[in-house]
């Protein structure tokens, strides 16, 4: 099994960026996907979650609206769209899938992690 995230880049505030997450080796509709990130010197943090075909999904409150988690079932693929970007949102950026239709916002419940996208947003 392997994720593939990609998308992440340089943003100024304000701006947006869609991140993508590929899952190969598992079968279409039979994992749940979620997104966490790593800030420099700060602990991992749950961004957002789906279930097994994106048709619920979840965010964080603290991002207020601000990323949406969606996906396309039948490519195994999860996107992370990111508006009105802000300083602090600059971080590493992990997708993550286990074998379970519902999706949570417990990194460690995740069995399968990608290798991570970088996002900076710059003032």
């Amino acid at each position: 099994v392997q994720l593939q995230a990609s998308g992440g880049g340089l943003v100024q505030a304000g701006g947006s960026l869609r991140l993508s997450c590929v899952a190969s080796g598992l079968a279409s509709r039979s994992f749940s996907m979620a997104w966490f990130r790593q800030a420099p010197g700060k602990e991992r943090e749950f961004v957002a979650a789906a279930s097994y075909t994106f048709a619920a999904t979840y965010s964080s409150a603290s991002l207020k609206g601000r990323f949406t988690i969606s996906g396309d079932y039948t490519k195994n693929t999860g996107y992370l769209q990111m508006n009105s970007l802000k300083p602090e949102d600059t971080a590493v950026y992990f997708c993550a899938a286990r074998r379970l239709y519902i999706a949570d916002a417990v990194g460690d419940d995740y069995d399968y992690w990608g290798q991570g996208t970088l996002v900076t947003v710059s003032s």
